[in-house]
């Protein structure tokens, strides 16, 4: 389908990102869908908000006669459209428009692969329509992957449709209450393993699956598009460390965030967050060539906090992509991140700086170990198996009626030792 893209410069609305570095991020948007070409993008000066149009008359009439004389199918608004706008506008200029919240939506139902996140961004479509009840909508009979914001037309009362998505959202909250209990059954099982869980957080299309490729070996989908993973993948993997054998962690990969994320997906990202929410460390992953990554850095910040990541919870940032910065920029930020505690400059593609990121995070995952002497009878083996595969014995001596043993143990395997029997 033939579409362009416009990005809404309100001058009553200042954000913190130039309106030509948002425009580019949508018409990236509008590349993550296969049957979306976008012809042309245009940044729109709006002096001032129209309530029923969104643009003045004057540049409504001038962008109708491109549009039609291009043949252009869909509109791309990024940024929020009311429901009297969105159908104003699509009388006007006689094609389908879709706002920001629409198109993610949009891109969310296409990429979903776990049973989870299918179910998550289908009930915020849901929601997300019933507001919107002023058009036509047609995703309970979809044909394809996405929510018929795309699809071909269709009518229906709107109390009928409104019974409907009730009915069909009521539905998916019964199918969602299952498998949300299997996940907590999943993670109380994980609990039981003695592996921190280290999450890879950051902007959309920051890097995190090539890193997590880089350092796991797994092969997650990695393209330079945005939103190319959106279920999180899980795996072990063992920790280099400067002395002795390195830690095996758990390193979790998740969704890239976005600002302006819509309200009707929050639910959907703490759901598939939840890993996040009790992480041991959190690596936060920029793009630092992108020109606008202090404020791709803040979004993600906010959309952490709203989420309800423990301020507590460690967190290293990870500089990446530094392969792409320019000659002359590099060396200020290699000097920039060895000055600041906590900063590592990585390339995931070529490796660069990956080992030492790595070896920090071995680091910091180290637990506080205090030393202790058993007293073992020779009825209690278990034990002694036991704490000799742990690594924590540094010296043993047998005695007449069993063990002595000198350990050196954290925390957690001190508890473990208890709960132990025989």
């Amino acid at each position: 389908m033939r579409a362009i893209v416009l990005h809404p410069d309100i001058r009553s609305r200042p954000g913190r990102r130039l309106p030509e570095h948002g425009l580019a991020e949508a018409v990236s948007l509008a590349g993550a869908l296969p049957e979306l070409d976008v012809i042309w993008s245009e940044v729109v000066r709006v002096p001032r908000l129209h309530p029923g149009m969104l643009f003045g008359a004057g540049r409504i009439e001038e962008l109708g006669v491109r549009i039609r004389a291009e043949n252009i199918g869909l509109v791309l608004v990024d940024g929020p459209v009311t429901p009297v706008q969105q159908r104003n506008l699509e009388r006007e200029w006689k094609v389908k428009l879709l706002d920001r919240t629409s198109l993610i939506l949009e891109i969310f139902a296409d990429r979903a692969r776990t049973r989870e996140g299918v179910l998550q961004v289908e009930l915020a479509a849901l929601n997300y329509q019933r507001t919107r009840l002023v058009r036509a909508w047609t995703h309970l009979e979809r044909q394809r992957g996405g929510f018929g914001f795309v699809g071909g037309p269709g009518e229906t009362q709107k109390e009928n449709d409104r019974r409907a998505i009730d009915e069909q959202a009521i539905r998916l909250r019964r199918q969602l209450e299952k498998v949300v209990r299997t996940r907590e059954l999943h993670r109380a099982a994980r609990a039981r393993i003695p592996f921190p869980v280290v999450a890879l957080v950051g902007y959309t299309n920051a890097g995190k699956s090539t890193l997590f490729n880089r350092v796991t070996g797994a092969e997650v989908l990695a393209k330079d598009m945005l939103f190319a993973t959106l279920d999180p993948t899980m795996r072990g993997v063992v920790l280099p460390a400067a002395q002795g054998a390195g830690r095996k962690v758990i390193l979790s990969d998740t969704v890239g965030f976005i600002s302006d994320l819509p309200t009707q997906l929050v639910a959907a990202f703490r759901a598939t967050l939840e890993e996040v929410l009790s992480a041991d460390l959190i690596l936060h992953v920029r793009d630092i060539s992108h020109p606008e990554t202090a404020e791709q850095a803040a979004d993600v910040e906010d959309i952490l906090s709203g989420l309800g990541v423990n301020r507590v919870t460690p967190k290293f940032e990870v500089w990446n992509k530094l392969d792409l910065v320019e000659p002359s920029a590099r060396e200020g930020l290699l000097t920039q991140a060895g000055t600041r505690p906590g900063v590592f400059a990585v390339s995931a593609l070529t490796g660069e700086g990956v080992e030492e990121l790595l070896l920090a995070v071995s680091a910091a995952l180290a637990p506080e170990k205090s030393a202790a002497r058993l007293t073992l009878g020779f009825a209690e083996g278990r034990k002694r198996a036991w704490a000799h595969e742990q690594g924590i014995v540094t010296a043993e001596s047998q005695t007449e009626d069993g063990w002595d043993l000198d350990v050196l143990w954290t925390e957690r395997q001190e508890k473990q030792w208890h709960a132990l029997r025989g």
